[in-house]
């Protein structure tokens, strides 16, 4: 069985990754209308778009956080336990934050996957 603190840092992993995607999908929103000549500049104006934009910024920060996290409990985890757990939870977060959000996620079959996808991470850490 994994200890409890590993576990429970590798679910926090899960909820920053798949909490944050929806809000960086919205954040984004108007990235397509910036223009300008030249690749350079363009990528820099995409920066900049993104840089100083708040509702992009934060989730993307907390989504880094995440990744800090998941790296340094690394160290300790199990990886046949860490991967999938984070990956799977990760994947359901973002299911229901986006559907919390008012994006498609994809109807009943999604529910059942979601529903799969726990009795699959719960098999695999009572297994470890």
């Amino acid at each position: 069985m994994a200890p409890v603190g590993e576990a429970a840092a590798l679910v926090l992993v899960a909820v920053l990754w798949g909490s944050t995607g929806p809000f960086l999908r919205t954040g984004a929103a108007g990235l397509e209308e910036v223009r300008r000549q030249g690749r350079l500049q363009q990528l820099l104006a995409e920066i900049r778009f993104l840089g100083l934009n708040y509702k992009y910024m934060v989730p993307f920060l907390l989504n880094q956080g995440g990744s800090l996290l998941f790296y340094l409990t690394l160290a300790s985890a199990d990886l046949s336990l860490a991967v999938p757990l984070c990956n799977s939870l990760a994947l359901i977060v973002t299911l229901v934050t986006g559907g919390l959000l008012g994006e498609d996620i994809g109807g009943k079959r999604a529910v059942v996957g979601m529903l799969l996808t726990i009795l699959g991470v719960t098999l695999c850490v009572a297994g470890s």
